[in-house]
């Protein structure tokens, strides 16, 4: 009986250890920590560790709260509500205000975009919902765009195609893709992989610079609403919270001014300057690359961003020359290429090497009280038009009670420097301020096609004043925090401290 006995404590107690086993057991976190999931997508990160639109307005209103945060990255909206349901987040950042989702509410909403069908370029426009009869739409699960093809599929499944007695419903095919962003989705349509898919036109409009063959087939009824998400059983006084921080920006012009600085140079470029870009990407870039890491090398800039410039200058020709005399693949004048050392222009290398530390060298002499990315945006507008007169549009914006370390604010004055009674007053003359912002506007957008196709170089120095790209924050990825561990639940943070 007592062996009997001690073999049945002894199961026990292996299964005890099998359970425990089975069990993850995660450290708690700190009360003064916000910890945040966040979609890795272009539309809500723009910069390499989650930075961005999203995760300023995070940083902004953490900094309210007194709490530091941390950001669980992730690749899809599935991810991002499993990991608020599940307790690992506070708030869910870059989510999509849906009917569908129990045990969730959302915030006011930060962004809207309208409905629309993608299909390839080249295909025949559709231009109404009958010309949907027998087509194959993607379209991401539990999407608002899945509710409303559903919808419109049951009306088009009582509509005819003609109106003869033998005439038969018209739906069309509507297949619903798990696991997938909508960059992704739209991915498959460029790739010839769907016929069609449908998004919203925010994220439409920036893939559309990674795939010109895209277009919009037509727009579907509805808008999309982007908000930050909580638990409905999470902290009421942080939801409460979230909601005075987010009226509050949308009154103050903080929001507008963001989404002008991560998303005001996206309709820039026509679809074939895009086209003739990727295309240089694949033949040309890949002469030069060793050039441009080699630059990043020395001043800290990403390549990437480089490569950017240099496209905008030069179109990557080492033997560009203008009317004005200025040559070489980063357009240098011959004062500047004297003052750093440059024998010869038109050699690919030493030009590249010199705007680089030229570029580094105006980003260095603005005032410290410029942050980033607003930092180096007015240095490329300085590499354009030149540090006296950049000197001088701040000092008008200031005439003019605007902002001068905003990017947002300095893009309405620039071009005003073309006008006598602004430029009068100025040391440093007229200059065309507002082709120094189409260069910049147009650069961006070249550095976050170049962002998504070619990888990052570590970075060598923290340079040109921590210029975007440069390698400063760890990603996290597949829901694991900075350590490498898997996020556990989070505490609540304002009701019960």
């Amino acid at each position: 009986m007592r062996s009997v006995y001690g073999f049945a404590l002894a199961v026990l107690h292996l299964l005890l250890l099998a359970l425990a086993g089975c069990t993850r057991v995660d450290a708690p976190l700190p009360r003064d920590e916000l910890v945040v999931a966040l979609r890795d997508t272009p539309a809500f990160t723009q910069e390499e560790g989650g930075g961005g639109f999203e995760r300023d307005l995070i940083d902004m209103f953490a900094r309210e709260l007194g709490l530091s945060v941390r950001v669980i990255l992730v690749r899809d909206h599935d991810e991002l509500i499993t990991l608020l349901k599940e307790g690992k987040a506070h708030l869910a950042a870059s989510a999509t205000i849906s009917d569908n989702l129990e045990g969730i509410r959302y915030s006011k909403p930060l962004r809207e975009a309208h409905q629309v069908l993608v299909q390839s370029a080249d295909a025949i426009t559709l231009d109404d919902p009958e010309a949907l009869a027998g087509k194959h739409i993607e379209v991401l699960e539990g999407s608002p765009q899945a509710a409303t093809l559903k919808a419109l599929n049951l009306q088009n499944g009582v509509r005819r195609v003609s109106t003869g007695a033998n005439a038969a419903p018209s739906p069309f095919v509507l297949a619903e893709q798990h696991g997938l962003s909508e960059i992704d989705l739209l991915e498959r349509v460029s790739e010839r992989k769907c016929e069609l898919a449908a998004t919203d036109s925010l994220h439409f409009d920036i893939a559309a610079n990674f795939f010109p063959d895209i277009q919009v087939a037509q727009e579907l009824e509805g808008r999309v609403r982007f908000a930050w998400a909580f638990p409905e059983d999470g902290d009421p006084e942080l939801f409460d919270k979230a909601q005075e921080f987010i009226v509050r920006i949308q009154k103050n012009g903080t929001l507008a001014r963001l989404n002008d600085r991560y998303f005001g140079h996206i309709h820039r470029l026509d679809q074939f300057s895009i086209a003739g870009f990727l295309e240089r990407i694949g033949t040309t870039l890949p002469h030069l690359r060793r050039d441009f890491v080699s630059a990043q090398e020395v001043t800290g800039i990403d390549w990437r961003l480089l490569a950017a410039l240099a496209y905008q200058e030069s179109l990557w020709d080492p033997l560009a020359t203008s009317p004005t005399n200025v040559r070489g693949i980063m357009m240098l004048t011959e004062d500047t290429a004297d003052r750093m050392n440059v024998t010869n222009r038109l050699d690919a290398r030493q030009s590249i090497q010199a705007g680089a530390k030229y570029l580094a060298e105006l980003i260095d002499e603005l005032p410290a009280e410029i942050p980033q990315p607003d930092r180096t945006w007015i240095g490329l507008a300085a590499y354009n038009i030149g540090q006296g007169h950049m000197n001088g549009a701040r000092a008008i914006a200031r005439s003019l009670k605007r902002d001068p370390n905003s990017w947002y604010e300095m893009k309405a004055v620039l071009p005003l420097m073309a006008r006598e009674e602004y430029y009068k007053r100025l040391k440093s003359g007229r200059a065309r301020g507002g082709e120094a912002v189409i260069m910049v506007e147009n650069v961006r957008k070249f550095y976050d096609i170049l962002s998504r196709f070619e990888p990052q170089q570590p970075a060598q120095r923290n340079g040109a004043g921590g210029a975007p790209g440069v390698v400063q924050i760890r990603q996290l990825r597949d829901g694991a925090d900075a350590k490498g561990a898997v996020p556990g639940k989070v505490p609540r943070l304002l009701s019960q401290r």
